[in-house]
Formats: structure tokens, sequence, C-alpha cells
């Protein structure tokens, strides 16, 4: 098959069903096989569950391993540091290392085509000049978002989070025409913009967008799309088990499942696999990974699977988006604030006797409140205000916006650590 290197990143895109699920079916023996040979994290679980390599053929034998969650990488990392026998090269080949909120460390090799897939099918090319503001610092996002775009050919400029004046000066500059963030954070960014004088659309050069972290509401996406004239595309990226793992093309009806993962759609309480169009969990394990012992990885993260053919010609089956959270987990700004970690991190405090978090969303931002009931409401309140901020940010990894001290027997009980009011359209 002649493949059209102008609309397809690669050949992969575009094969058949039956040659896909032979590639898939290669890449699960010799991945379970690697696994168990040099992780001892899978070793145990595969021993415990009495299955070997030589039991895996197809997607379908995974339902049988348990799900591992963040939670529970947390703790597997606690009892045997640093990697929680997931690691399965010598520690001195590891390439680099990125901390998750946990901490969680992971390794992330280089060069791999996972996001160079999506940024390809979002538009991205040579003459691109294309900013990126996800952030470099810790976590992976920046550095693997910066290859991708280099795989693709684009120029990347490396702005990382924040700094809004900053990063509208840059655009002006150096004619930015492609921007890789939240849509919040470009919503934000063309407000400040107008606020400055500026005709966004006349003044600056941004054509194409490419949005992870969040949801990519219909409102915001007509808005970019019919006011600012904007090309729009979002992917569904998750850390733990290494990148992109499903991507919008042209069509917009779901998301591309990169054939490096085997993307299952879950029932969260039995971990049994549903099939096309229910709800369930997404679970994933990477594939082509010979580094990293992870099988099963519950994401938290709500979908069903679309396998209807695409009128933009790649082959893979799709996910229909992230329609909301199984767990206690929720994602806050791009980032995932975990119940527990949160509990950690707000009861450390001895004045401390109930709270509850409330995420709800104003004007395209997410905003994380605390209410916090105090044992004794004479404690110095804003003393403790700006030390439970400074922990909760070295925790989570995110800012909360509001703390507010309210009487005994406000927080109901039962109660949700963790609420989110917030409504996507």
């Amino acid at each position: 098959m002649v493949i059209n290197r102008e609309q397809y990143f690669d050949d992969r895109e575009t094969m058949s069903q039956e040659a896909r699920e032979a590639y898939q079916k290669r890449l699960i023996l010799e991945t379970v096989e690697q696994a168990y040979r040099r992780s001892s994290a899978a070793r145990n679980t595969l021993d415990f569950i009495g299955m070997s390599p030589a039991d895996f053929e197809s997607p379908q034998d995974l339902e049988s391993v348990p799900i591992i969650r963040k939670i529970d990488l947390i703790e597997m990392q606690k009892a045997k540091p640093p990697f929680g026998g997931l690691l399965m090269i010598p520690p001195h080949e590891i390439e680099r290392i990125f901390i998750s909120p946990g901490p969680i460390y992971e390794y992330q090799p280089s060069s791999l085509p996972w996001f160079a897939r999506s940024f390809f099918a979002a538009g991205f090319r040579k003459g691109d000049i294309v900013v990126n503001t996800f952030t470099y610092h810790m976590s992976p996002a920046g550095i693997l978002f910066h290859e991708g775009l280099r795989q693709c050919g684009a120029t990347v400029v490396v702005m990382g989070t924040g700094n809004t004046d900053m990063l509208i000066k840059a655009m002006l500059d150096l004619k930015i025409n492609g921007f890789l963030g939240t849509p919040s954070f470009l919503a934000s960014v063309i407000k400040k913009a107008e606020e400055l004088g500026l005709d966004f659309k006349r003044d600056l050069a941004l054509k194409k967008t490419w949005f992870t972290g969040e949801p990519l509401t219909a409102a915001l996406r007509q808005n970019f799309e019919t006011r600012y004239n904007l090309s729009t595309s979002q992917a569904y990226a998750v850390t733990e088990p290494g990148g992109a793992i499903a991507y919008e093309c042209s069509a917009q009806g779901g998301m591309h499942v990169v054939d490096d993962y085997i993307v299952e759609i879950v029932d969260p309480l039995s971990g049994k696999q549903l099939p096309p169009g229910q709800i369930g969990e997404i679970v994933v394990t990477p594939l082509h990974n010979r580094t990293w012992g992870l099988l099963r990885f519950g994401t938290g993260d709500m979908s069903s699977l679309i396998t209807t053919p695409c009128a933009c010609g790649r082959t893979s089956y799709k996910i229909s988006g992230v329609m909301g959270r199984s767990g206690d987990a929720v994602k806050v700004r791009g980032m995932f604030v975990v119940a527990k970690q949160a509990e950690n991190a707000i009861l450390s405090f001895n004045a401390i006797s109930k709270f509850q978090i409330i995420i709800s969303r104003r004007e395209n931002r997410d905003e994380m409140s605390v209410l916090i009931e105090l044992k004794d409401s004479r404690a110095n309140h804003q003393k403790l205000t700006a030390e439970i901020n400074q922990k909760f940010q070295d925790i989570c990894r995110v800012k909360l916006d509001k703390i507010e001290y309210v009487a005994d027997g406000t927080i109901p009980e039962p109660h949700k650590i963790i609420e989110d009011r917030r409504k996507w359209d």
C-alpha cells in the first residue's frame, strides 16, 4: 500500500486490522516475556495468579492480570525503592528519570513516535514555529512533547507554564503559528492579549493548536475555531505507561489509539473487558517497552471504544474521549490530585480536624478550594494558610486557589475528600 506522507506519519497508521492484530499479538508475547524475566514486580504478579508469558496471545488474555493504579505505584515504590520492581534495565543504563506527584519515579525513553503521530495528525510540519507551554520541570510532558514536535520537523519555542505576558511577546516577535497547552491556558492567553489592545486574529500568527491535560469542551473548540480561525486537536496522554495513548484526527470523532499500547475499556470494579460502545475505565499496557515492566495500568478515566472505520483513513480503533473519573484521583489544570496525597498534605497539620477539597470551573479555568474545620478556632489562620499552601503544592504539585475555614459540622459526613463540581458541556 502506498502511504500518503502528507497525511500520515508512518504506515502503521493505516495497516489492516489483520496486520495490526498480528503485530500486537507478537508484541504482547514479547512484552510479557520481557517483563516476567526482568521485572520482579511483573514476575511476582504473574506467579501469584498462576500465569506464564506463554499464556498471553491476545489483548483478551490480559484480563486476568490485576490492574495497577497510581496509588499502587506509590505503595510499590515505598516498599521497594526507588522503582518498585518495575525497572528492567541496570540503573546505570537509565536514560532519564521523571518525578510525578507521590512521588513516583519513572523511567522514560526518548525518540519514540507516540507523540509525533499525534502532532502530525494535528498538522505540525517543518516550517512551523510551535510554543510548548507544558512544563519541562520534573514532569515528562515538556520534553516528550518537544521531541515529538522535532520528529515532525517543527521548531519548538521552549516556554513552559505561566508567564502569559512573555508568551504573548514571544508570539509577536517570533511569529509563532502553533500552540501546545491546555485549552483553558490558551483562553487566558487570548483574553490577556485582547486586554493589551491586540487583535488576536490579526496581530498574531497562531493557526494550529494541540491540547491535552484537560477536556477541550465543545464551547471552547467552537470559540477557537470560529472566532479566532484556529485549527484544534487534542490527545489523551498518561504519564505512567509512557505518553500519548490516543489522538484526534481531522474527523474529530474520537481519538485513535496508538498501536504501541493495548488499551482496554473495563468495568472498574471487576476489571473485566467491556464491548465497544460501553463506558468503562481506560486500562493501558505499554508495548515496545524493554525498560518498564508495567502491565495493565488503570488510568481512572472513563471512556468507550469505537470500532467503526474513520473517514481520515487511519485504521486503529478509537476511544470516545474522557467522560469522567472512576476513582478518587481528579485532574486539575493538567495534573492529577489524588485523595490520599491531599490527605497526607492537609492532615499533617495537627490543628485541622476535617477538610474537603472542592473542584470547580470559572471562566474556563479549574479552581481548587479547600474547606477546613479546625480543632481550635483560635489557631493562627494566616500562618496556617501559608503552611498549607506550601505543603499542598510540594506534595500535589498544584496550587490551591482558596482556603476557607468553616464551623464544625459544615463538612457533611460522610463526604468525598475531593468533590468535583465541574460541568463539561
